[in-house]
């Protein structure tokens, strides 16, 4: 799957595609209904399906402390996105400048002009432009006037399943990880890079594998059990994702301890996979008390994995 990072990135070979545009968080099952008709459509015109993501999401830019926890990264998405088939991503980098212009210039320089829409899906809530002056309706109307067709993803969806990323977030929230994965169509997972921490620790007896989580906000918080993946290798652990209040972090991040297993895992791709919340985040009244509760939650991951093994 070729992958278009911004607008000035696009060519003339570019045009005439079928586009379909939206934010695609977690790619769920409900998305997949409305990729595979994409698709579909695509082969059936010989035309590139094409998937325009903006990133940020507008909210993000706009309301950062409203905004939704984020399901999938941009590699999440490029990853799913090209497991469906999809031939092009088109990523376009969103801004209170891109948000300024007119609804007419998105339609005509964008989809008309540089991308060549031929049929075009989209949610019948999409908003766009300046004021978010653009809609549904304008969009069916351009498509008259220029000649391509514009269908709601609405017509695409699963047949009396409401699958939404808001319906996913509240279930990994919940801890309900079965109803997430079925929703999603695959178990829910955090993937990173391992970072150096502050060795904490190490020096209670319970090394662990880092991963900053920046600009992502997961929908989950607290402790976990956790099943890893990492170089094709699947292990156990206990997992924290959050601030760690009891030692004055600010940061959010997830810190993975994964047991038996002693090799440096720094610089390495890691896959978590939550199974089982043990608890919230909470802060101790010391560094002592915490071990205590950590050397808890890893015999109740142990006991866990134990059970449903």
């Amino acid at each position: 799957m070729e992958l278009i990072r911004g607008l000035h990135n696009l060519r003339d070979r570019h045009r005439d595609c079928v586009l379909t545009i939206g934010k695609f968080d977690g790619v769920h099952e409900g998305h997949k209904a409305v990729l595979k008709n994409v698709l579909e459509k695509a082969r059936e015109m010989a035309l590139p399906a094409t998937v325009m993501v903006f990133e940020p999401q507008p909210e993000e830019v706009f309301a950062p402390e409203k905004a939704p926890a984020r399901l999938s990264t941009l590699a999440d998405k490029y990853r799913l996105l090209e497991a469906e088939g999809v031939d092009r991503l088109l990523c376009v980098q969103f801004n209170r400048e891109f948000a300024s212009q007119s609804a007419g210039t998105f339609v005509q320089d964008l989809l008309v002009k540089k991308l060549g829409v031929r049929f075009l899906v989209v949610g019948d809530d999409f908003r766009f432009g300046k004021g978010r002056q653009g809609d549904f309706s304008m969009l069916e109307e351009a498509g008259r006037a220029s000649g391509f067709d514009v269908v709601s993803t609405q017509s695409f969806r699963v047949d009396d399943r409401r699958i939404s990323s808001t319906a996913v977030r509240q279930a990994l929230s919940d801890g309900a990880f079965d109803k997430a994965e079925s929703m999603l169509g695959r178990p829910y997972s955090i993937r990173g890079r391992v970072v150096h921490g502050e060795k904490n620790g190490r020096t209670i007896g319970f090394p662990t594998a880092n991963v900053l989580l920046k600009r992502f906000r997961t929908p989950l918080k607290g402790v976990f059990a956790v099943k890893t993946d990492y170089a094709g290798v699947t292990r156990q652990g206990v997992a924290n994702v959050g601030s760690r209040p009891t030692l004055n972090g600010r940061q959010v991040q997830l810190e993975v301890h994964l047991f038996d297993v002693d090799s440096d895992l720094y610089g390495k791709t890691i896959e978590v996979f939550p199974c089982y919340k043990i608890r919230d985040e909470q802060k101790f009244d010391s560094f002592e008390e915490l071990k205590l509760q950590i050397q808890q939650d890893a015999q109740v991951a142990r006991d866990y994995f134990a059970i449903n093994s």
